[in-house]
């Protein structure tokens, strides 16, 4: 018969070993956590600090956002001023862990303000081929967080990137099939440069860069002008702020908003747009169903 010791000893050797917490990587908000999710998969807890359907320009860092960011192993940013207040929580915290800036290298176009006023855009995301970069940016910080992973990573890179690849390509088919004097639209913020310039769009926004501030009489004056000269239908809401400006347009104009844009952050899991890839196809159906109805 077993001794004593030994019958003592069987409950805990049938208990299942405890499963190793996964590292955890942080991202600014939800279009870069799906980013970041996409290529660490499941060997990385992955969170966004600013999650869907939250207004990024806004936003307010909680305690336990700090508290968060002090365990993270990787935090991803994407740079060009659009989270200064993850510059300050990163140095409030002494973060000492892999911080990945998915802009870097890239050239920032330069957008204004409401009132005119310049500065780099930091909407890159709204071009795929930005995106692509994104993508291996991610690819090198999480192999320098998990170096034994480094196989994986680039493996799991490299099959995002070819789906992004084929997503470009089928945002340039959609929008080639309008044609070019149809190919103008307006929206609250001036969030979509990248996209304009990518894909051959014009693009015009009464409140500029950021939404912060009411823009000036003459720019809203201005949008109107053109939007009645041009005949624009493609005429769309964007972000989760004061919507006044565009109210005003649609009331002087005549013309409804065609629908709602994703621009600086995901929808819920069960809207149109619950990650990267499906946001611009829901932005592009949209674009082009309102553009040819004029």
């Amino acid at each position: 018969m077993p001794s004593r010791r030994a019958l003592l000893a069987l409950p805990f050797l049938a208990r299942p070993a405890r499963a190793q917490a996964r590292p955890l990587a942080l991202a600014a908000f939800s279009i870069l956590a799906d980013m970041l999710g996409q290529v660490a998969g499941e060997a990385m807890e992955v969170r966004a600090l600013i999650g869907a359907e939250m207004d990024s320009h806004h936003f307010q860092p909680r305690p336990s956002d700090a508290e968060a960011l002090r365990r993270a192993a990787l935090v991803l940013r994407n740079g060009l001023g659009f989270e200064p207040w993850l510059d300050r929580l990163l140095r409030s915290t002494g973060y000492r862990g892999v911080v990945v800036t998915a802009t870097e290298g890239l050239v920032p176009r330069q957008g204004t303000d409401g009132h005119g006023h310049g500065g780099p855009d930091p909407h890159a995301w709204q071009d795929v081929r930005n995106a692509l970069a994104y993508v291996a940016r991610i690819r090198d910080g999480l192999t320098a967080a998990d170096p034994p992973r480094e196989a994986a990573y680039a493996a799991r890179a490299a099959a995002y990137a070819a789906r992004l690849e084929a997503l470009d390509a089928w945002v340039r088919q959609r929008l080639g099939a309008v044609p070019e004097a149809k190919r103008v639209m307006v929206t609250t913020h001036e969030s979509f440069g990248y996209f304009a310039a990518a894909y051959g769009v014009r693009v015009l926004a009464p409140e500029g860069l950021g939404g912060e501030t009411q823009p000036s009489a003459a720019r809203i004056a201005a949008v109107l002008r053109q939007i009645r000269e041009q005949g624009i239908t493609a005429i769309f809401l964007e972000g989760r702020g004061s919507q006044a400006v565009m109210q005003q347009l649609a009331r002087e104009t005549g013309r409804p908003p065609a629908g709602r844009l994703y621009a600086d952050t995901l929808s819920a899991p069960d809207g149109p747009a619950p990650d990267y890839a499906a946001m611009m196809r829901h932005n592009v159906e949209l674009m082009t169903r309102a553009m040819l109805a004029g």
